[in-house]
C-alpha cells in the first residue's frame, strides 16, 4: 500500500512550475518552486521538522515537552503539525502585524499564541524574540526552537530543498532567488547549489524597511522601519543568515509584493502569499537586468489562504494605497530624466571637518552630502545636523563623523518609482546608484513634482 505513515513523511518533493504570464516580457525562464504545497502550506515545514528531530536526538526536547518559538506564523505551523504527530505542546509568540488567519490556524492545532508589538527594538522585553525566550525559560520542559540561530534551519534546506531543485532542473540552473527572513532557506539551499556549480548566482529579496539590503551593500547596521508584507525581512542579523552565499540583494516594496501576489493567483493560478509575490517581483527585476536568458528558480513560500483578509481584500488594499496607479510603474531613471537627467553628486568623506562641509554646501547650494568611506556610502550629513552641532558649541574644526546619519536608502535607475514613497514616509534620503557610480539624489520635492505631473 502506497500510504505515508504520517503527515510528516509527505514534507518536501514540491513541484517546479514555469511562470507563463508574469515573466512573459523577459527571455529568462522563471521556475516557481511551489513550497505552499507542503502539508503545512509553507517552506517552513522543512526546517520545523529538522529542528524537532535534531532536538530529540540531542536530548534538548524530551517526551511531553513544550516547543516555544517566535514566529511570523509559518514556522509555527510546521512545528505545530510535527508536535501534533509527536505529542508535544506548543507556545508561539507572534508580532501584531500578522494576519488573523495565521493566529487562528495555530490555535486550531491546540497551540497557545501570544501576540507582541511589532514596533519595538529586538532587545525590548516586549519584543516577540524576548517574550519567546522568557516563556521557554519559565515553562517546565520548555524548548526554544530558535529558528533565527538554530543551524538545523539552514541544514534542512541543504539536505532537502537544494538537492530537489538541482534534480528538478537537471543541473541546468543559473540563478536561485529567495526572500530573506531567518536566512535559513536562502543560506542552506544556496550552499548546496553552489557546491554543485560555484558559478550559480544567488539573489536574495528584501522588503523596504528591513535592514538586509543596506547591510549587504554597506556592512553597516541601519535602523529598521515598519512594513506590511509578512514572513521576510528582519531588524536583526540572525546567525542562520549567511551572506557568503549571496551574490545580489533585490529590494521590493509592500505594493510590489501584494500586486505580484494577486497576479500570481489571477494569471498563473498559483495560490500563494505575500512573500511569494515579493520573491517573484525580485526575480523578474533581476531577469530584466540580464543580457542573456537564464534559468531562474524562485521559492514560492506559502499559501494565499493566510492572507484573504489582507492582500486579497480590495478594501484593505485600497485603504493602504496598494491598488494600481499611473506613476508607480515608471522607473527611477524616468524620474531622473524628468528632472534633467543624472548629474554630478557632491560627496564628502568620513573624517572631513565641519568647516569644509559647510564650505561645500555654500559653494554648491546644497543642504545634504553623502559621506563616502573608501568605496562605501556610510551615511548622510545635512545642514540641520551641522547647525545643531554649531549651536551646541561644537567646533568648525571637529570631524563630521558624529553627525553622519544612516537615514538613507539606495536605489538603482531600473527600480520602480513606487518604492520611493515608502522611503519618504520613513524620512530617508534616496541615493541613486548606477553600478558603482552615485548617479543622483532624489528629494521629496523631486518625487512630488514627478507624481503630480501625471495628475
Amino acid at each position: 500500500m502506497k500510504a505515508a505513515n504520517n503527515i510528516l513523511e509527505v514534507i518536501g518533493n514540491t513541484p517546479l512550475v514555469r511562470s507563463h504570464s508574469l515573466a512573459s516580457h523577459v527571455e529568462s525562464d522563471i521556475l516557481l518552486k511551489l513550497e505552499y504545497l507542503n502539508p503545512g502550506s509553507s517552506v517552513k515545514d522543512r526546517p520545523a521538522l529538522q529542528i524537532i528531530e535534531d532536538a530529540e536526538e540531542s536530548g534538548e526536547l524530551q517526551p511531553g515537552g513544550t516547543i516555544v518559538e517566535a514566529t511570523s506564523g509559518n514556522t509555527g505551523m510546521g512545528l505545530a503539525m510535527a508536535a501534533a504527530v509527536k505529542g508535544y505542546n506548543c507556545i508561539f509568540v507572534m508580532p501584531d502585524k500578522m494576519s488573523d488567519e495565521k493566529i487562528k490556524a495555530l490555535r486550531a492545532f491546540g497551540a497557545r499564541v501570544a501576540v507582541c508589538p511589532t514596533a519595538v527594538e529586538p532587545d525590548d522585553p516586549r519584543s516577540y524574540y524576548s517574550v519567546a525566550r522568557r516563556l521557554a525559560e519559565e515553562t517546565a520542559g520548555g524548548y526554544l526552537a530558535n529558528q533565527y540561530h538554530n543551524p538545523s534551519n539552514p541544514n534542512a534546506h541543504y539536505r532537502m530543498t537544494g538537492p530537489e531543485i538541482w534534480e528538478q532542473t537537471e543541473g541546468e540552473l543559473d540563478v536561485f532567488v529567495a526572500t530573506m527572513g531567518t536566512g535559513g532557506t536562502i543560506s542552506g539551499t544556496a550552499k548546496y547549489l553552489k557546491e554543485q556549480n560555484p558559478d550559480l548566482t544567488i539573489v536574495g529579496v528584501d522588503p523596504i524597511g528591513s535592514i538586509y539590503y543596506d547591510y549587504f551593500l554597506t556592512g553597516e547596521m541601519t535602523e529598521a522601519h515598519s512594513y506590511l508584507v509578512e514572513g521576510f525581512g528582519e531588524d536583526i542579523i540572525p546567525s542562520t543568515m549567511d551572506f557568503d552565499f549571496v551574490d545580489h540583494v533585490i529590494r521590493v516594496s509592500d505594493k510590489e509584493c501584494f500586486q505580484y501576489t494577486r497576479r500570481l493567483v489571477r494569471e498563473e493560478g498559483i495560490f500563494a502569499g505575500g512573500s511569494s509575490g515579493g520573491a517573484v517581483a525580485g526575480a523578474i527585476k533581476y531577469a530584466e537586468t540580464l543580457d542573456e536568458p537564464a534559468n531562474i528558480a524562485v521559492i514560492i513560500c506559502d499559501s494565499a489562504s493566510r492572507y484573504l483578509t489582507k492582500i486579497f481584500d480590495d478594501d484593505w488594499m485600497r485603504e493602504n494605497g496598494f491598488l494600481d496607479d499611473g506613476w508607480g510603474n515608471s522607473t527611477v531613471d524616468d524620474l531622473l530624466t524628468a528632472k534633467g537627467g543624472p548629474g554630478h553628486v557632491y560627496t564628502t568623506s568620513a573624517g572631513e571637518t565641519v568647516a569644509r562641509v559647510v564650505a561645500q554646501m555654500k559653494e554648491h547650494g546644497i543642504s545634504q552630502l553623502p559621506v563616502i568611506d573608501g568605496n562605501r556610502i556610510v551615511g548622510i550629513v545635512n545642514e540641520s545636523d551641522v547647525l545643531n552641532h554649531l549651536l551646541g558649541e561644537g567646533s568648525r574644526d571637529d570631524a563630521i563623523d558624529g553627525l553622519i546619519e544612516s537615514q538613507f536608502a539606495i536605489v538603482s535607475p531600473s527600480d520602480r518609482t513606487a518604492l520611493l514613497g515608502q522611503f519618504f514616509r520613513q524620512n530617508k534620503v534616496v541615493l541613486v546608484m548606477d553600478g558603482n557610480d552615485l548617479a543622483g539624489i532624489i528629494t521629496k520635492i523631486d518625487f512630488i513634482d514627478f507624481v503630480s505631473s501625471d495628475l
